[in-house]
């Protein structure tokens, strides 16, 4: 068993332990947490969510492993492309019907599955911002390089805000973060920053969830005012204490709402209690320390911000996550990686993580690859210099 996990899972063995750990961890959760809603909905069969996220993970795991044996470097130019095709599918959704009060999802013809384009577009986005800040490793210092750059961001974010904020505030806050490690120059970064506030303005009085979003802001601000899911949130952690109530033993799942997915983590605490909680908040921690070990042993800039990116995208959305529930931000509606129920979050998040994977497998880079702007001597670059 053990050459044939050598053989064929690549990269970091630690991010591979912590998937692994999160995948079962994710089963056991969903299956307590959708037991009362496939009671209403299924008529007793108590197994078919279970059965459905098994599914969508193991696709999920299927994407990861796929990816994870690919080059990441064959993506430098279908990023653009892939950018422009989710444009059509972002503005498709505004307009299509609203679920939970938001235009979010498209359903796939004959598979009747809903997917969120905003999560194809978040792939498309950080891979596109990593290889372009690359490729203009040298002219970073002038706006004009930097426009096309800065339009793409303004305009993907700018659309997902008008129906999902927090994730629009989240990938903008990813693409600030990549170019401050590529070194973009701190006024054109405010610049940037300026414009995505123009136009969150723009989402938060012409957008769908304006009202929602200063509503919850409104909410957590007041101490008299804490909103109904958080309270249930707070009452499952009470419960949890330091060992938990046990696996299943969740009271608060049929009074939380969305306890499979936004409040996945108060679930876990009461069942798992303060211990599992902090597994898991080390967890991610890890992966987002093993993905900052890929971007340092990267033998090109392509790799090491596309690493970086998609591990602070993870880490950053599953920070969030996990406050709202144990009430240190508002209620935003974002899953957890991995561990929540979904559909194109459970693949996008495999994709992430797949191509975090390749780049932590590719540290010595073939010399067919070794590209003008790579920050280091690669191999090829170093045979050169000897031949010379």
């Amino acid at each position: 068993m053990y050459p044939w996990l050598r053989k064929n899972l690549k990269g970091d063995p630690v991010i591979w332990g912590v998937v692994i750990l999160l995948s079962f961890l994710s089963v056991f959760l969903v299956y307590s947490a959708t037991g009362a809603l496939a009671m209403r909905k299924m008529g007793g069969f108590t197994e078919f969510y279970l059965f459905k996220h098994l599914a969508l993970l193991i696709a999920g795991l299927v994407v990861m492993l796929l990816l994870h044996r690919t080059d990441y470097r064959y993506l430098r130019k279908a990023s653009l492309v892939a950018l422009i095709i989710t444009i059509p599918l972002l503005l498709i959704a505004l307009v299509s019907a609203k679920i939970n009060g938001a235009s979010r999802w498209l359903e796939i013809p004959l598979l009747g599955q809903a997917f969120q384009p905003s999560d194809i577009a978040k792939l498309a986005l950080i891979t596109y911002v990593a290889s372009e800040l690359d490729r203009k490793q040298q002219n970073l210092y002038t706006l004009e390089a930097l426009l096309p750059l800065f339009g793409w961001i303004g305009f993907v974010c700018g659309t997902i805000a008008l129906t999902n904020f927090s994730t629009a505030v989240l990938l903008l806050l990813t693409c600030l973060l990549l170019m401050l490690i590529a070194g973009v120059s701190a006024k054109y970064m405010a610049l940037l920053g300026m414009g995505a506030g123009v136009l969150g303005v723009a989402a938060f009085m012409f957008g769908q969830r304006g009202a929602t979003f200063l509503h919850r802001l409104q909410s957590f601000i007041s101490p008299d005012d804490v909103p109904f899911q958080a309270q249930q949130a707070y009452i499952a952690i009470a419960h949890g204490g330091i060992f938990g109530q046990g696996p299943g033993n969740s009271f608060q799942k049929d009074f939380l709402p969305h306890p499979y997915s936004d409040f996945i983590y108060a679930i876990l605490v009461e069942e798992w209690g303060l211990v599992g909680g902090l597994v898991v908040l080390l967890a991610y921690l890890l992966l987002l320390y093993r993905g900052m070990v890929a971007v340092a042993r990267s033998q090109n800039a392509f790799g090491a911000l596309l690493s970086a990116g998609f591990s602070f995208s993870l880490a950053i959305q599953a920070m969030l996550n996990m406050a709202v529930a144990v009430g240190l931000a508002p209620i935003t509606g974002q899953p957890l990686p991995m561990l929540s129920m979904g559909g194109s979050s459970l693949l996008s998040t495999g994709a992430m993580l797949g191509l975090i994977l390749s780049v932590s497998r590719g540290t010595a880079a073939p010399a067919a690859y070794a590209g003008p702007n790579s920050p280091r001597g690669t191999p090829a670059r170093a045979a050169n210099t000897a031949k010379t």
